[in-house]
């Protein structure tokens, strides 16, 4: 899906150069929320361009929620196929178009300083835990709606300045996470199958933490330069 996504981009925006001239391409180096990125944009007409781009940033953080601690790894990586109208065809606009998203979020829990885990009000030791680990993941394919500053194919020549403020409609995220029994929860009679019961309920309050996180804020600045 992925990469029918990419090639139905890179198709639009071959269309769009062939309708415009080459040396009215626009290229935008931004950084921001969606982390560092990078777009090209063509002139449909003189209020409206299409724009394309990639951002993308890896970020490592610890957190705890439901008393467990966990190490998260966050992955950002948005693919922006975009419509920019520019309604006094001046600097400012309004933007619109579809983001293929691949952000999502890598957790793995680690034990406490007492060497435990407590999952859904039970505590259990590290060897009764092999591994503990989830992962959060969104709507691949979102809505996107803001508006921001700068014209990177505008007809004057060189550098420019760029803005965008927006809101990136992912929906209800998507949360899994599952633990390997240890030596010790597998030697117990039902522990294992209590622990994976115990585990599920850990998941469902996951899910219930991100339920508020529907909508991504956009937030980006950078410099353009027009060819």
């Amino acid at each position: 899906m992925k990469k029918l996504f990419l090639t139905a981009a890179v198709a639009l925006a071959c269309s769009a150069a062939v309708s415009a001239h080459a040396t009215d391409i626009g290229v935008s180096a931004d950084v921001g929320t969606t982390g560092a990125g990078l777009h090209f944009s063509v002139p449909l007409r003189p209020d409206l361009n299409v724009r394309f781009g990639v951002n993308t940033l890896s970020h490592s953080f610890s957190g705890s929620a439901s008393n467990v601690n966990y190490d998260f790894d966050a992955k950002l990586q948005t693919f922006d196929a975009l419509l920019d109208w520019f309604p006094r065809a001046g600097s400012f606009r309004i933007s619109g178009g579809l983001i293929y998203n691949g952000n999502h979020i890598d957790a793995t829990a680690r034990p406490d300083a007492s060497a435990s885990y407590t999952f859904n009000g039970v505590t259990y030791t590290s060897s009764d835990i092999g591994s503990a680990n989830g992962r959060i993941d969104f709507r691949k394919f979102a809505p996107y709606l803001g508006i921001g500053w700068g014209n990177a194919a505008a007809k004057n020549k060189g550098w420019g300045f760029t803005a965008d403020l927006g809101l990136m409609f992912q929906g209800s995220a998507s949360v899994s996470f599952n633990a390997v029994c240890g030596p010790t929860a597998d030697a117990t009679p039902g522990g294992c199958a209590a622990l994976q019961e115990n585990v599920a309920a850990e998941q469902a309050n996951l899910a219930n933490k991100m339920d508020g996180y529907t909508v991504y804020p956009v937030a980006r600045l950078g410099v353009t330069y027009r060819f």
